[in-house]
């Protein structure tokens, strides 16, 4: 927490790209080079915001929890980061070339950072080794990045007094962005609740893209994500852990978002 009598940094107004809303979540339209340009932006301007990065499962997961809602609701932006999304997005008549995805957000924000000297704090991991793993992965491939402190918190919800702590020592580093991954809906609602408490100037959530970094979990290969079958791909890598998420969300989206191109299209006969 800050001391007492501490002035709460000001944002400074800084412009959002435009959005969409997909099942009544709004996805920004962006590409990696806008989203990027904006963070520096920023950055630049001691702004505060955070990012969220969507899939399919965290929009059909916003449905059911009020808290994830009002969490990406209250966000600077929402990016894309399914490619049924983008595709989704197009289908309502816009032109979006691709999706941004957090695993490779993350990566080019590092080999960015490392000309731009921005200092990053990473909060997440399995656990701490596998934070330790991550960011020294992350130094060897990206000579120059700056990691400046990192926590790899509990597998429960924090006490007052550990919120208080994880906010001193994250102010303390003087970080520029604060990596977010803990899962959906975890990082979301960590990034709406703890954004108050931080100096920092931008919190982004990237989910799995931790535990691929970190070397712990492969990536699909890119034909598999364009193809929009990387949910498949992890599911036969991590059954025990995924399966439910994918029968309960993936057809009901299906259904949900055929519903909100119906009505689209019917609109637009008008």
């Amino acid at each position: 927490m800050r001391p007492e009598g501490s002035v709460q940094p000001q944002p400074t107004p800084i412009d959002h790209p435009r959005t969409v809303d997909v099942l009544d979540v709004p996805l920004a339209l962006v590409d990696y080079a806008n989203t990027l340009a904006w963070m520096d932006a920023v950055i630049d301007e001691s702004s505060l915001g955070y990012v969220c990065v969507c899939n399919v499962h965290t929009v059909m997961a916003s449905g059911e929890d009020p808290e994830l809602r009002a969490a990406l609701l209250a966000s600077s932006f929402n990016v894309p980061d399914g490619q049924p999304l983008v595709w989704a997005i197009n289908a309502l008549g816009h032109s979006l070339a691709g999706r941004v995805y957090g695993p490779e957000l993350m990566a080019r924000a590092c080999a960015h950072a490392a000309s731009r000297g921005h200092r990053f704090y990473l909060y997440g991991g399995r656990n701490q080794g596998a934070l330790v793993q991550l960011a020294l992965n992350l130094r060897q491939r990206y000579p120059g990045v700056k990691i400046v402190g990192g926590y790899s918190p509990p597998h429960r919800p924090l006490s007052e007094e550990e919120q208080e702590a994880v906010a001193e020592e994250i102010n303390r580093s003087r970080a520029d962005v604060v990596w977010v991954g803990i899962g959906v809906p975890k990082q979301e609602k960590w990034m709406a609740q703890m954004r108050p408490q931080l100096d920092i100037p931008l919190l982004v959530g990237v989910g799995a893209a931790f535990d691929f970094h970190a070397g712990l979990v492969p990536q699909a290969p890119n034909w598999i994500q364009e193809a929009g079958l990387e949910w498949a791909y992890r599911l036969a890598h991590e059954p025990r852990r995924l399966w439910r998420r994918y029968v309960r969300y993936n057809p009901r989206f299906l259904t949900a978002f055929a519903r909100q191109l119906a009505e689209h299209r019917r609109l637009g006969k008008r």
